[in-house]
């Protein structure tokens, strides 16, 4: 039995990446929903992953019916590459090893990179902000880098592969990129049509479309993570 404990979806970009892997690949799991409260160490937050995690955080994914009793991984590219071993009778990477190199380092890359991005852009599934994305995109040059460089990474990948997704078939690869591109919608950064294309590809993907529904029906405002408004 699969454990995948995850923070809020409507702010959890991390969490989104092996829930929306497993959900779209239809493996079973048990959705354990840590609510952020906050991040100091005698939050409820922090106590509830006290047991489960060693570093405190969300995702984690415990398997119970490992060989040799529980196993938890804690980081979200060991939880990819765990998955796709255990179920490899599924295409969670692609078949070709040189096509997996490169999905691999796109992962790896989205894993490390991309930092202005995702600090002046922080997840929020519900809302919908294009005046501060307008802002953002005028003030912040690391954020128009960044999704030049996401831009030029998808159009190649799509272009090589045919689409519909990264690598052509769904993988690990766009599971690892759904968060972004709820990003880049819900901020209205300026993209080409490809990259928006591909980005309503994603988002009706029936995997991501749960997580969105997910986060919608929480209808929790967490002020700390919401620094750029008062209230909904």
């Amino acid at each position: 039995m699969l454990q995948l404990y995850i923070g809020n979806k409507n702010y959890s970009s991390w969490s989104m990446r092996p829930w929306v892997l497993l959900r779209q690949f239809n493996l079973p799991f048990d959705e354990v929903m840590v609510r952020f409260d906050s991040f100091e160490a005698d939050s409820r937050f922090k106590q509830t992953l006290a047991g489960v995690s060693p570093t405190g955080k969300v995702p984690v994914l415990v398997d119970h019916a490992a060989p040799g009793g529980p196993l938890t991984v804690w980081d979200t590219l060991a939880m990819a590459e765990y998955l796709a071993e255990r179920f490899a009778d599924h295409a969670l990477w692609p078949r070709d090893p040189a096509v997996r190199a490169v999905a691999r380092s796109a992962c790896a890359e989205m894993h490390s990179g991309f930092a202005a991005l995702r600090n002046a852009c922080p997840m929020n599934v519900e809302a919908h902000l294009p005046d501060v994305g307008a802002l953002v995109w005028r003030d912040q040059p690391g954020v128009r880098a960044d999704v030049a460089r996401l831009s030029a990474l998808w159009e190649g990948l799509l272009a090589r592969h045919g689409g519909p997704m990264l690598f052509g078939d769904f993988s690990i690869a766009d599971a690892y990129y759904a968060p972004v591109c709820l990003r880049l919608h819900g901020y209205a950064l300026p993209v080409s049509p490809t990259v928006a294309a591909y980005v309503a590809r994603v988002r009706a993907l029936p995997g991501v479309q749960a997580w969105i529904d997910g986060a919608l029906a929480e209808q929790d405002f967490l002020d700390f993570e919401e620094p750029y408004r008062l209230h909904r």
